[in-house]
């Protein structure tokens, strides 16, 4: 496999298979509130999964070499500014979004920042290794290609709340909408190879920071607002579950 090869299969695949997961959406012709419930466990679920092994366990490892014993500085100051920036975020919401689009919004915006890093991840894997004249360009396709099969839950997972409110053509598109951030900035890390690598553990938590707190504050409380509220807590293991097994066999 060479750098074009590379190049093009690991910036488009994570978007593409965004985009495939988001695309399940039109196999749920309006959900009932059972259904829906399910599948507000299963995105919480999947949310808290990947901020834990994708991002913040990244963000520790990533910090290490250069931080040592006072690693837990930029991850925690990074996930705190994550949380801090969503509670920024909301408050602006209310002043100019209406109220039956600002879950959405937010759901949206906590998604997209979380596939910011993992773009920069894909595209600093390719850079470094296009600068050390690798002969194999196996290991970075293999994190693209993981990140990619992560992201098809993540696709449909984010379109699937918001069907609801939005319908199922702009669920749809704000689901593979959160994805296209992943080549752009995978494009930038491949360039910044070199100085990016002091960024990721900060901005790997910022984004842990944000996701949880859109979990928090706008997708559990509906997991506990009828009689039903055990179908959603196993909706959220399962979703745990599945997303925890493929960020650590992948």
């Amino acid at each position: 496999m060479n750098l074009t090869t590379t190049l093009i299969l690991s910036f488009t695949l994570p978007f593409a298979f965004t985009s495939l997961g988001a695309l399940l959406i039109f196999f749920f012709k309006k959900p009932s509130d059972t259904l829906n419930k399910i599948t507000i466990g299963i995105a919480s679920g999947i949310m808290l999964s990947a901020s834990i092994w994708s991002l913040l366990m990244p963000s520790i490892e990533n910090a290490e070499p250069s931080w040592g014993n006072l690693t837990i500085i930029p991850v925690c100051v990074g996930f705190l500014l994550g949380g801090v920036f969503m509670i920024t975020l909301d408050c602006i919401s209310k002043r100019f979004i209406k109220s039956d689009h600002q879950r959405p919004f937010k759901l949206f915006t906590a998604i997209t920042i979380h596939n910011i890093p993992e773009g920069l991840s894909v595209g600093f894997a390719v850079g470094t290794a296009a600068a050390v004249n690798t002969a194999t360009y196996l290991s970075p396709f293999m994190l693209a290609l993981g990140i990619a099969l992560q992201n098809f839950p993540e696709g449909l997972a984010t379109a699937m709340p918001l069907q609801k409110s939005l319908g199922s053509k702009k669920a749809f598109f704000f689901g593979a909408l959160s994805g296209i951030v992943e080549p752009i900035f995978a494009v930038a890390g491949f360039f910044l190879a070199k100085s990016i690598a002091c960024l990721l553990p900060w901005l790997l938590s910022f984004s842990a920071g944000a996701m949880l707190y859109v979990i928090i504050e706008e997708l559990m409380p509906e997991l506990h607002e009828n009689k039903k509220s055990s179908l959603g807590t196993w909706a959220f293991i399962i979703g745990f579950i599945f997303m925890m097994i493929l960020d650590l066999c992948l």
